[in-house]
């Protein structure tokens, strides 16, 4: 007999804290090496032990320019309300595996002490569901843990991404392990399923963008009311990419992430200053550099890109921002693609501002 989606909900949650234990919702789901920005990084998803749960044993390899060991990228994105997927579900075992995987797990979850009442209920429905083929509305139970189709397809199962610091937004994908055919798309109601596009946000996530060497001159100390021009040569300055793939059997699908700078802005670190622009957001140029460099009899000039200290800094120095931003995009298997929120990664460069000194004659 079905059973309710809210009651599927519930059995969901309570079967994977019962029968794996709380960590099953907290612990991270992977760990992560890495090479480097700029040489790729790989991070696997592994299956969790005895006692910490059923999780997808897939693999997404990360690559291009993406920071070390698995870690969160540089990247400050320009929307505050978007963050990468907390989770998703991923390709887990074929069918004979995850038998001996899931009935090894139920039996040792049913042999605990004190194992009755509402918690023996629900391990009891999960059982059924992978062996009795007990199931609800939008969700159909399985025979014997469908060991009849091994090698047709597999079952998908949550992983949680160890770079959300929310235990509880990380541990939301809450839906039992469920069949997926070779070559079909996961049932409609797991939207956290792994796509295309969940691999560019997680692309987007662990990328890792250069560093915002701006060009000065004068460089690092200059004088009241002396424009100083600042740019960035194309050559240094040029777009950025990051990729996420997921390999297995029969499901193979990848998103590359591309970062192109497309402004910087300049903030001197004091209101006794003014920019060129008034603004203090030089966009980019016609050839892919911003600003222009300064060149011998332009001291007098206005710089199209660049700033005009109005006070010295005395013994100290001022905190110069230079920050780009990025126009983020991503493409990905089977011609997807889109747009990301734009990035935005910057740094700090020490001025010293210096009064002219007047000449007594």
């Amino acid at each position: 007999m079905p059973v309710s989606k809210s009651r599927r909900a519930l059995l969901g949650t309570a079967a994977l804290t019962l029968a794996f234990g709380i960590a099953a919702l907290t612990e991270p789901a992977y760990a992560g090496e890495g090479t480097g920005f700029g040489e790729g990084s790989t991070t696997e998803q592994s299956g969790g032990g005895d006692n910490t749960g059923i999780y997808a044993a897939a693999k997404i390899q990360y690559s291009g320019s993406v920071a070390k060991n698995g870690g969160t990228g540089n990247v400050t994105s320009s929307d505050v309300n978007w963050t990468p997927p907390p989770c998703w579900y991923a390709p887990y075992l074929g069918a004979e595996d995850f038998k001996k995987k899931m009935s090894k797990s139920i039996e040792d979850a049913a042999n605990t002490p004190g194992m009755g009442g509402t918690s023996g209920s629900a391990l009891g429905e999960l059982q059924r569901h992978y062996e009795d083929e007990y199931g609800w509305t939008d969700t159909p139970g399985y025979k014997d843990y469908n060991v009849d189709k091994d090698g047709e397809g597999m079952f998908w199962a949550a992983v949680e991404n160890p770079n959300e610091p929310d235990v509880l937004k990380r541990g939301s994908c809450t839906d039992l392990p469920f069949w997926v055919d070779n070559g079909e798309a996961p049932p409609p109601q797991y939207e956290e399923a792994i796509t295309p596009e969940i691999l560019a946000a997680l692309a987007y996530q662990h990328m890792e963008l250069p560093d915002t060497d701006v060009t000065l001159a004068p460089e690092a100390t200059t004088k009241v009311n002396l424009p100083t021009w600042a740019w960035l040569d194309k050559a240094v300055f040029d777009e950025v990419q990051a990729t996420a793939a997921i390999n297995v059997p029969s499901f193979n699908i990848t998103a590359t992430t591309t970062a192109k700078p497309v402004s910087l802005k300049l903030e001197p670190g004091t209101k006794d200053a003014q920019t060129y622009p008034a603004s203090g957001e030089c966009t980019i140029n016609a050839d892919g550099s911003i600003g222009e460099p300064y060149a011998k009899g332009k001291s007098d000039q206005t710089p199209p890109c660049g700033l005009k200290y109005l006070r010295s800094s005395g013994d100290g120095t001022y905190k110069l921002r230079a920050t780009i931003t990025w126009e983020i995009a991503w493409t990905g298997t089977g011609g997807a693609g889109g747009d990301l929120p734009n990035g935005t990664f910057g740094n700090e460069q020490d001025i010293t501002v210096q009064e002219i000194q007047a000449v007594n004659r």
